[in-house]
């Protein structure tokens, strides 16, 4: 896989802080019971089954929120594929941060490790034949680092929000008077950039194609339904998947001939990694 260039500070530090803010309040009162303010640590990430680590730096940035005293050491890197008992990285430090910081470190790392878990198994059933996209299906707040886990994975982000890509979906058409008109009124604002239909049937593909599109979204269409739409393309335009897409499908997706398939369960639906934060005192 490619390396993908990290997130900066400045996207999952406002996330850091509003996280340790809603766990810690105003003060870890059982860590500050009973360990003692001049204890030392040492913890370990510890992978507890197969994943594809994402989220290294927000667990880091987590702890060190706490106190800046903590150092990590990496045992591996962001998209490393890690077998169960594959320590992820180690950190060490004063015994009450590390304790406070525990869980919404893992909180961020197993969210994130698992997103990039699934679209890497995604990208596997794919074998190079299909593009594999998010949606805009994401966690309220975290989309930035969600789709970054994605990409950890080897998947691929669609438009990041309704801001930056036309995608002219059946309640777009309907109150347009049409996908004809849809898409006329979207060149007409932002003229120059690329214009995506949803299309729910072969009929609904030709509109768009008389239109000009350049990307059509085939909704819950057949497999030979897209096949045929591909036939009907020719080449014309891109055509992108969705609707249903589950694993067990992806290989037959990737035999219609479409370019790339959409799945909101990259982010709405996977499942945390499991990972475990081991603790014990240094000298």
């Amino acid at each position: 896989m490619v390396p993908v260039p990290p997130l900066t500070p400045e996207v999952y530090g406002p996330l850091v802080r509003a996280a340790l803010a809603e766990d810690v309040g105003s003060g870890d009162i059982t860590t500050e019971a009973t360990v003692p303010a001049s204890a030392s640590a040492r913890g370990i990430l510890l992978a507890k089954s197969a994943l594809v680590v994402a989220g290294l730096d927000v667990a880091e940035a987590v702890f060190r929120s706490v106190d800046d005293a903590v150092t990590m050491t990496r045992h591996v890197e962001e998209g490393t594929r890690c077998e169960p008992g594959t320590v992820l990285a180690e950190f060490a430090g004063p015994a009450r941060a590390l304790l406070t910081g525990e869980r919404v470190a893992l909180n961020f790392l197993q969210r994130m490790s698992g997103i990039a878990t699934l679209a890497r198994r995604f990208v596997s059933a794919a074998d190079g034949h299909l593009t594999i996209l998010d949606t805009r299906k994401t966690t309220p707040m975290l989309r930035a680092i969600e789709k970054y886990a994605v990409r950890v994975g080897g998947a691929q982000n669609h438009r990041f929000g309704l801001y930056d890509a036309f995608l002219i979906k059946d309640n777009h058409v309907r109150l347009a008077g049409g996908i004809g008109p849809a898409i006329a009124r979207a060149r007409a604002l932002k003229p120059g950039l690329a214009v995506e239909v949803e299309a729910q049937s072969l009929a609904e593909v030709d509109d768009a194609l008389a239109a000009g599109v350049d990307t059509l979204l085939v909704d819950n269409l057949t497999p030979d339904d897209v096949r045929e739409a591909v036939r009907r393309t020719r080449g014309r335009a891109r055509i992108e998947i969705s609707g249903g897409v589950t694993l067990d499908r992806i290989e037959t997706l990737a035999a219609t001939g479409a370019d790339c398939v959409s799945v909101g369960a990259l982010t709405h639906s996977a499942p945390a990694a499991d990972i475990s934060f081991e603790i014990e005192l240094s000298s």
